[in-house]
């Protein structure tokens, strides 16, 4: 008896709908499309439960006719092409006639659609790929698809759905794109009865951006229209300063329909080198109009990604239309002033005279309290007393003056025990060594001499210790110890109140990902709050992060959680101290006294730091025999 057995119609189709519908979004995404393709201007879209229970998308098109209704949920049922060649050149967002097929065979789904010559619609009933009902009903021109208990006879692929919230966020996403990628189409979206989003349909596509990701998004985008070789890019890019750490915002569409698109990805980001810091990205809505029979959409199932016939006049566009909108729009930010700023009051008493300048002439009349003015060194008097001079950076280039005269006290001050006088004979001021304020710092194990050599490339520390040289990687060492703090802390970690609470705009994946992992960000040091429509609010942060980036390093956050599906809390909460640990430590070019060098040295050293929290050595030591013999003084 053979073994191969021909599946059941009903069985098929469950297998096929697969492919098509893997949750409501997917669902939302293919009736949408419909829409569109029909006429649409203006689409209603409804779910509760996150598209689960039910979902509704309500369009103005030019509806089905009533004997093409049943027809309609065939699979592999059309009317966007006919034959073979009409694949070539595909104009439409539908074409393969799977969607509804796929839809009916996993929910129970009933349509209500109605022509302009028709005085009745129709009203049509499908559960599980079989049909319930057909019948007149009175409707609206348009078509109305309800679609109830998804994937109701498929438990299987039921229990993979996350939680009501992460899939209404997916389906906020796909009406996103869909609103984006045609501002000429109104569209309205409900979620468990409240209205998220309304775009006005007019045509403009700044229009729909405002509606979707808001005015801070959108004030900061500059505009783009090129076109080359056939190729027409036009939309917003995101200036430097409002660069993201994450792509996570670039949204590409060809044709009318959102696509995931290598090609044009690098050529953005190529435009935008030598203008964006290291480890950022530029964020863009960009339309790219491409003759029909250059790219093929016929790749896969979900009709996100596409091929080129040829990618370099996709490139070119993109990247030359890119360099020319930043030409012209990534103008330089000008610092607004206050009034007082700008007019400043008239002072009663002569101003400060500034340092290394010609000194002031002297007033006539003299305040009750005069002001000692610090000397010039051309002016300086010879000293009578000696203080003690600042630390000061090992890398400066120029030495103060090892004495300066107070505004506030006469320059001649009693002598500390500490100081000895100063011959008059002597022809130098011997200058002291540099010397903390701070208090004495526990005694280091080793008691061997030490002397700081500098700091090179403004990244690197040189200790010079008994025959030893000491390199210090100063941001690795700075950040392991916070990162160290951080985790001692655990979740109890000093945070401050913002005076202002900060807003955060995401793509719908990570403002899911981020309110689905509250508790984790509170672990961290970030108080954050739903504020709606894809935008969080920040009212706490890290005390160590100092108020400074605070949205960047939300976004990452977001970003890492939304890349990051497994709930491996643990392992999410060690990478948020790396990133908080890793923003909050100095940075390499950052300036440092050479008491802040020492201490930071010896602090690793007690705390027995060797790595960095992403594994990068904090330091090595090269002894004295080895530079030897590096110059062939011994063997």
């Amino acid at each position: 008896m053979g073994k191969i057995n021909v599946l059941d119609k009903h069985i098929a189709d469950l297998i096929a709908a697969g492919e098509v519908v893997e949750r409501p979004a997917s669902a939302i995404k293919e009736l949408i499309e419909n829409s569109i393709d029909a006429g649409a201007t203006a689409v209603t879209v409804e779910i509760r439960n996150g598209g689960v229970t039910y979902l509704r998308v309500t369009d103005n098109g030019c509806g089905i006719a009533r004997e093409d209704v049943p027809v309609a949920f065939l699979s592999h049922a059309t009317s966007k092409i006919a034959g073979k060649d009409d694949l070539r050149a595909i104009g439409t967002l539908g074409f393969r006639g799977e969607a509804l097929a796929s839809i009916a065979a996993v929910a129970r789904v009933e349509m209500l659609t109605r022509t302009a010559d028709e005085l009745a619609g129709t009203r049509y009933g499908i559960e599980g790929g079989r049909e319930q009902y057909c019948e007149d009903a009175g409707c609206a021109e348009g078509t109305t698809i309800v679609v109830r208990d998804l994937f109701y006879n498929t438990p299987a692929r039921m229990k993979f759905l996350k939680k009501d919230i992460t899939e209404g966020n997916a389906v906020a996403a796909v009406v996103d794109k869909e609103a984006l990628a045609h501002p000429e189409v109104s569209f309205r979206f409900l979620r468990d009865g409240r209205e998220t989003l309304r775009t006005p349909g007019d045509g403009n596509l700044k229009s729909a951006v405002y509606a979707v990701f808001g005015r801070e998004f959108t004030e900061s985008l500059i505009p783009l229209d090129y076109e080359l070789n056939g190729v027409k890019a036009f939309g917003f890019i995101s200036s430097p300063a409002a660069a993201r750490p994450n792509r996570s915002m670039q949204n590409f569409f060809i044709n009318g329909r959102y696509v995931k698109t290598r090609t044009a990805m690098v050529a953005l980001e190529e435009a935008f080198k030598g203008s964006l810091m290291v480890g950022k990205v530029p964020a863009c809505v960009l339309h790219l109009t491409v003759p029909l029979e250059a790219v093929d959409v016929n790749v896969h199932p979900s009709k996100i990604e596409v091929r080129f016939l040829n990618e370099r006049p996709i490139f070119d566009a993109v990247y030359h239309g890119v360099k020319a909108a930043l030409n012209v729009g990534d103008k330089p930010h000008i610092l607004k002033l206050a009034d007082s700023a700008v007019q400043p009051k008239k002072r009663e008493t002569p101003p400060m005279q500034m340092r290394f300048s010609a000194p002031l002439p002297k007033q006539k009349t003299e305040p009750e309290k005069p002001v000692h003015i610090v000397p010039t060194v051309r002016e300086q008097p010879i000293p009578t007393v000696p203080k003690a001079v600042p630390a000061m950076s090992f890398h400066a280039a120029v030495k103060a003056p090892d004495i300066e005269f107070s505004e506030e006290e006469p320059a001649a001050k009693p002598l500390k025990p500490s100081q000895p006088p100063v011959s008059e004979k002597s022809e130098k001021v011997p200058e002291p060594e540099p010397q903390y304020t701070a208090e004495p710092e526990p005694a280091v194990p080793e008691e061997k001499p030490e002397r700081l050599i500098g700091e090179a490339f403004g990244t690197y520390i040189l200790l010079e210790r008994g025959d030893d040289i000491i390199f210090v990687d100063k941001h690795a060492a700075h950040e392991r110890l916070l990162y160290e703090k951080l985790k001692a802390q655990s979740g109890e970690s000093d945070r401050q109140l913002l005076l202002e609470p900060v807003s955060v705009t995401l793509s719908k994946d990570e403002y899911s990902a981020v309110l689905e992992s509250l508790d984790i960000c509170a672990k961290a040091g970030f108080e954050i709050e739903d504020f709606g429509m894809g935008t969080v609010l920040v009212r706490t942060a890290p005390m160590i992060l100092g108020g400074n980036g605070v949205a960047e390093a939300v976004m990452e956050i977001a970003g890492y959680l939304a890349s990051n599906k497994t709930d491996l809390t643990t392992e999410k909460v060690d990478w948020l101290y790396h990133n908080i640990a890793c923003r909050a430590a100095v940075k390499a070019g950052d300036p440092a006294s050479s008491r802040e060098l020492i201490d930071l040295v010896h602090r690793a050293e007690r705390e027995g730091v060797r790595y960095c929290p992403h594994g990068r050595p904090v330091f090595f030591i090269l002894t004295r025999k080895e530079l030897e013999r590096q110059f062939g003084r011994i063997q």
